[in-house]
């Protein structure tokens, strides 16, 4: 009985509060779809694709996340206020509110008496000043007979020339591949480095699976580069390997993101749902798919599709690798954002049995990419050290393909930027993910 009573003056509370934010004390409209409040998830707005979504005056929030009251504060701006969560763990959580709902969001909040902190004044601008202007571009494209220069996010076309430019540069080194295409019609692109060496084995890096994670497919392109055009240079394990490298997983989204939606997440699938299309590639893979984390409402971000591997992007990989003669030992996939060093599972918080080897790599990265640049990456198991996230891609490597060093990184930063990472940090990211691949390929090697 005590209980229901509390129930109910915790339920009465949240009522009066909302009422002191409605002019009229009318509490706003219940959405249709509620997901946990302890997932990043958007309620994705109908906005027409022949314009440019703009989010002018869309601010990124910082609200702590270590009591039941902060915690049903969060829930009640992602039911209310149409908030999104961008980035969480044990202690905060990383909240995006649009334009128009920040005067009740924030009334709200004052109500409720939660503490918060604008980390992003202006998501807009943030967006517009990410890359650099179109005239300070140029003066660095086409200087190596391509147009990638890492200064700048660039388009899907650059980077597949690159690819092509590679593969015709070094062709007894480098060679692409189509795997597949995408619901669009878009190849999926796959850059092979090796020396030829039959007894090599092999290493999968991937990135761009979530579209607005512009800095993933810079990374990955950039590791490739460097692996590359030093060739000649690198120490032995990172040469005695097969590099098998998917820059761009998501090119529909990808280029969505680059056209119409900066902050798009999924892929183009679905588009019978109108405003509500994508399946998030991340949640599609075939290992414990459709488990903890993950939604069945095509609205929710972290839609998992209509089955495992529903959608070709997914299918794709998953054909392509288990078809292939590679020896895959290593599964990269990077992403943004956070700094983590995670590996399985994800699907809930539990890990496998070589768990403590998963951690002694990761930890070796992490403390070689500090020493390097400063950066703190954290280590752990996805599902414990985030928060449970069912049908991953590396979830599937090892419980599906067996492979030993399954690994997601996410890059910079901790959240000055959040997706929306400037251009100039391209480089000194890449870096520090050069540093976690070396580390990944001298325990490989030693397999």
């Amino acid at each position: 009985m005590n209980q229901i009573f509390s129930n109910r003056i915790a339920v009465g509370f949240w009522i009066l509060v909302l009422l002191q934010c409605y002019t009229g004390h009318t509490l706003p409209k219940a959405v249709s779809v509620k997901e946990p409040a302890d997932q990043p998830t958007t309620r994705i707005e109908a906005t027409a694709t022949s314009q440019p979504v703009k989010y002018d005056g869309a601010q990124l929030w910082r609200i702590a996340y270590d009591d039941q009251p902060k915690k049903n504060a969060v829930a009640e701006l992602q039911d209310r206020f149409d908030a999104s969560m961008w980035n969480y763990n044990a202690t905060s959580v990383d909240i995006f509110v649009r334009g128009l709902q920040i005067k009740k969001a924030e009334c709200f909040l004052r109500a409720a008496n939660i503490p918060y902190e604008v980390v992003i004044e202006d998501m807009q601008r943030a967006i517009d000043t990410e890359n650099p202007s179109l005239e300070e571009t140029e003066l660095w494209e086409n200087r190596n007979g391509h147009r990638m220069t890492w200064t700048a996010y660039h388009r899907l076309a650059d980077i597949y020339d690159w690819m092509d430019y590679l593969a015709q540069t070094y062709p007894d080194l480098c060679s692409t591949k189509s795997i597949g295409k995408s619901v669009q019609g878009r190849e999926l692109k796959v850059l092979r480095i090796s020396n030829g060496n039959p007894s090599n084995k092999a290493i999968w890096m991937d990135g761009g699976i979530h579209a607005r994670e512009w800095i993933s497919p810079a990374t990955v392109t950039y590791i490739a580069n460097e692996l590359v055009e030093d060739w000649d240079n690198q120490p032995s394990h990172l040469r005695n390997l097969d590099w098998y490298i998917l820059p761009v997983h998501n090119p529909d989204g990808y280029e969505h993101s680059h056209q119409y939606d900066r902050l798009w997440r999924k892929n183009r699938g679905g588009l019978q749902y109108g405003p509500c299309a994508g399946v998030d590639l991340n949640r599609n893979y075939g290992y414990k798919w459709g488990g903890q984390g993950t939604s069945k409402q095509p609205c929710s971000e972290i839609f998992a599709g209509s089955g495992p591997f529903s959608e070709p992007e997914t299918k794709a990989v998953s054909e392509f690798m288990q078809s292939s003669a590679a020896d895959w030992k290593g599964f990269l996939t990077f992403h943004s954002y956070g700094q983590y060093i995670l590996y399985p599972w994800g699907y809930d918080r539990v890990v496998p049995p070589d768990h403590a080897d998963l951690k002694r790599v990761g930890d070796a990265a992490a403390e070689q990419i500090q020493q390097g640049s400063g950066s703190r990456y954290t280590v752990g198991p996805s599902g414990s050290t985030l928060y449970p996230a069912a049908g991953g891609s590396d979830d599937w490597a090892r419980g599906a393909l067996n492979i030993k060093y399954a690994y997601t990184v996410e890059l910079r930063d901790t959240g000055r930027y959040g997706f929306v990472l400037p251009a100039n940090q391209i480089k000194p990211t890449g870096d520090e993910a050069v540093q976690f691949v070396d580390i990944i390929a001298q325990e490989v090697a030693k397999l």
